[in-house]
């Protein structure tokens, strides 16, 4: 366990446990909405017009209109470039919650998921009416989807003046850092959810698992002291998380607690704020995470039902520190004891690489290098190969050019990295342009970058008593013999 507590802070952690047990012991506790229910409320009321995480201000304006009927809406203020930033307020309740997504501009996912959560919270007449009862009576609900409009305008992390708003709580330089405290400070919640995105080589600790959602209650403090105030969103957390081990076992980390005097979630905590932070990781074969969208709504919704009812109340916090930390030990691919040449020898390495992605309009491209190399017994890869008795090997740009990407085709495209081709030359196209073949394209470049040392693109053949068997394109692996079905993002160089 990363957190260390003075004596003092054991003996509260004992009372407060002893002091919520008994306080649930006499109390009927509320029967939480099954899993299973969850999962087809999802199904049901999820938001149609927005299918992938690169969406603008602009398309999330009209969806924030549709709700005028059932939601309070206001506009709080603007950002850098003048884009609105708007909250929607539901609920007649005493109990005030605060959510707030995508301070980070390239982190979506949550917002996605509310705009689900509108529409389930917006609708009447079906199974679901008594959960809505209680929520809308019970609790005063305050979201604000979307804190860095300009960031998401090109899909980056910080806003227009390059500031990173969740470390400007306190110098409040940003407008919309001082909208999101203002908001805080007007509302005055006792529950708050901060909902970001993470890296996707997050892992569950000791595991090759991906740490799909990561959570924290955080500190407010260096001495990460556990009050009342953490406690309960910690105990909100352990219920989320059984929610969370149902559907994806094994794939919840918990973020690191450092206490960080600039952030928001460490601020809101200490201002008094129950404070959770969601972090969307990863998850196999769900590059636009629309299925880690789902596991949003279904732990917020949860979540909220436990607010509503006070059911959190029945968990110990030794299940939330249970939960296992984060790690950052994956790469995308592993590739085991490959043979590289140095000086006319061949040494035996293991090869991370990782595969970053690249914004291109509503899309992107990615671009891999070696992340780390040598021994690397303690990462876990989303796809692993054992190249004993595999050497390094490159390889070439094929001699004959081609009209245009079009003209080629992806079993052209395999045909040419069996015959040695790691790349080939178009005559119409542009550099940047994207596509998705098996191979190198070029266009402005007569050559391509290759290699297997740190921070070096990753595109050569592994070869096998002198026979091509494999050829990694880009960080992808490609079975000559067999090769699967994968999904190529690539770009015209």
């Amino acid at each position: 366990m990363k957190v260390q507590y003075p004596i003092f802070s054991s003996l509260f952690l004992l009372f407060l446990t002893i002091l919520f047990s008994c306080k649930t012991a006499n109390t009927p506790l509320h029967e939480a909405t099954p899993t299973a229910s969850l999962e087809a409320a999802y199904a049901q009321f999820k938001e149609p017009s927005i299918t992938h995480r690169r969406f603008k201000h602009a398309d999330l304006q009209p969806l924030i209109e549709k709700h005028a009927g059932a939601f309070q809406i206001t506009k709080l203020g603007q950002s850098v470039e003048a884009r609105s930033i708007s909250s929607l307020d539901w609920g007649s309740g005493d109990t005030k919650v605060m959510l707030w997504s995508q301070m980070h501009g390239n982190e979506s996912t949550a917002t996605m998921a509310l705009f689900d959560l509108f529409n389930f919270l917006e609708a009447s007449g079906d199974e679901y009416d008594e959960l809505r009862s209680l929520l809308h009576r019970s609790l005063d609900l305050k979201f604000i989807p979307m804190i860095n409009p300009d960031g998401a305008e090109e899909f980056k992390r910080r806003n227009a003046i390059d500031i990173d708003l969740n470390r400007d709580a306190i110098s409040l330089i940003s407008p919309e850092a001082i909208l999101l405290k203002n908001a805080r400070d007007d509302f005055e919640p006792e529950f708050g959810f901060n909902l970001h995105d993470q890296q996707t080589y997050y892992n569950a600790s000791g595991t090759p698992n991906q740490a799909t959602i990561s959570v924290l209650a955080p500190a407010y403090n260096y001495a990460t002291d556990v009050n009342e105030v953490r406690t309960r969103a910690m105990q909100t957390i352990v219920g989320m998380n059984k929610v969370l081990q149902e559907v994806v076992p094994g794939h919840v980390g918990k973020y690191n607690d450092t206490f960080e005097p600039r952030a928001f979630g460490d601020n809101i905590t200490k201002w008094g704020t129950s404070t959770i932070l969601i972090e969307s990781g990863g998850y196999p074969n769900d590059p636009d995470k629309q299925f880690i969208r789902q596991l949003n709504f279904m732990i917020i919704l949860n979540a909220l039902e436990q607010i509503a009812t006070q059911s959190y109340t029945q968990y110990a916090i030794s299940e939330y520190f249970a939960i296992p930390d984060n790690d950052l030990q994956l790469v995308d691919l592993l590739i085991h004891e490959v043979q590289v040449p140095v000086n006319g020898k061949f040494f035996p390495v293991d090869l991370g690489i990782r595969r970053r992605e690249n914004s291109a309009g509503e899309s992107y491209s990615v671009s891999a290098s070696v992340d780390d190399l040598g021994d690397l017994q303690v990462y876990f890869g989303l796809e692993e190969f054992d190249a004993s008795g595999f050497k390094y090997a490159e390889g070439k740009v094929y001699e004959t050019g081609f009209d245009s990407v079009d003209s080629i085709g992806e079993a052209r495209a395999i045909e040419l990295l069996r015959e040695g081709y790691l790349a080939v030359n178009v005559k119409n196209g542009a550099k940047g342009d994207l596509h998705y073949l098996p191979i190198l394209v070029l266009n402005s470049t007569e050559s391509f970058s290759s290699g297997w040392k740190t921070g070096e693109s990753t595109n050569f053949f592994l070869e096998k008593d002198g026979v091509r068997k494999y050829a990694v394109v880009n960080g992808y692996l490609i079975d000559l013999e067999n090769p699967k079905d994968q999904e190529f993002k690539q770009r015209v160089y």
